[in-house]
């Protein structure tokens, strides 16, 4: 059941995810497309999300943008954050202290080299927001050689984010704190509790189906509605291995699932293993925290012996 609406105003704005950006150049989402939509997630009582590009709105946008309960996403390089909820760096070196506040999220998006030489940047930024996730650019990339230098980088965050929960301050980091407090799988959600909707008026599954201009991806519009091609497929119940497994916080990306896999419910091996060396970090991070005297819900990560649940098959 679909409960949250992206709105891509621009075709230049920021990516928030795995994906890349796509086209660089501005094209605005037509003001009566914007209302349409808005008055769309109205109708089918969404939350919405708004994906800026770097240049400031005009002044009409901006008041359609006001008239419905929304969550800003703005890259760092957009002229004023002050409003935005979520704050978009596309590296860690990026991070701008001033642009941070306790009551905004930001995204860091960066490659895996990138994050083992900066993690300890990306420490520091900790104490002064609300939450922070990572989103990797090359995680088809990973291979088991990356595997202890993520654990290590893993581990100096948890370090980190202990110290802020003693500090009282529950600082949430999404490879380690999201596993801590969930009990069921908590993914992607595109092209099932999620759908977008890009400045051409159309729907598509995800933003990244989107980038760069893929027309041919779209999955309806404000007239027709949402009509996607095997549906089923992006739901967690027709995923036979993803249903019963642990890795709550695994983000189960559609988009990176089709491209390395060509099947939008089946995610890579490198997917795979990234999600459980963060499970087992966040099941450290959950007893260190616990031992400290800290209070934490009652969830509870049992200790495995694999990091591909398509292991254990081939057992």
């Amino acid at each position: 059941m679909l409960k949250y609406l992206i709105i891509q105003l621009d075709d230049s704005s920021t990516s928030f995810c795995h994906y890349p950006a796509g086209n660089c150049q501005a094209r605005l989402m037509p003001l009566d497309v914007l209302l349409g939509a808005i008055r769309w997630a109205m109708t089918e009582n969404l939350m919405v999300q708004f994906v800026y590009p770097a240049y400031e709105l005009p002044a009409e946008w901006n008041e359609a943008i006001e008239s419905v309960d929304h969550v800003k996403i703005k890259p760092s390089t957009a002229g004023s954050v002050v409003d935005a909820d979520v704050v978009v760096f596309d590296k860690i070196e990026d991070i701008d202290h001033s642009m941070l506040s306790r009551d905004k999220s930001i995204v860091v998006r960066t490659s895996l080299v990138a994050f083992f030489q900066n993690h300890g940047l990306l420490a520091k930024v900790l104490p002064y927001v609300e939450r922070v996730n990572v989103a990797f650019l090359d995680v088809e990339s990973f291979s088991e050689e990356n595997m202890e230098a993520y654990r290590e980088a893993l581990s100096r965050l948890a370090d980190a984010v202990k110290r802020e929960y003693l500090d009282n301050h529950p600082v949430q980091l999404n490879l380690l704190t999201d596993r801590m407090m969930l009990t069921e799988m908590n993914n992607c959600g595109a092209g099932d509790s999620t759908i977008t909707l890009a400045p051409d008026g159309r729907f598509y599954v995800c933003p990244a189906f989107y980038a760069g201009g893929a027309g041919n991806r779209a999955v309806g519009d404000l007239v027709g509605g949402v009509n996607i091609p095997n549906q089923r497929l992006y739901l967690l119940r027709y995923a036979p291995i993803c249903r019963i497994c642990d890795a709550f916080q695994c983000h189960r990306c559609i988009w990176l699932n089709e491209r390395t896999t060509l099947e939008v419910n089946t995610p890579s091996h490198q997917q795979c293993l990234m999600a459980h060396i963060e499970r087992n970090a966040s099941r450290s991070l959950l007893l260190s925290i616990r031992e400290a005297g800290e209070f934490l819900p009652e969830t509870e990560i049992k200790e495995i012996d694999y990091l591909d649940p398509f292991d254990i098959i081939k057992r």
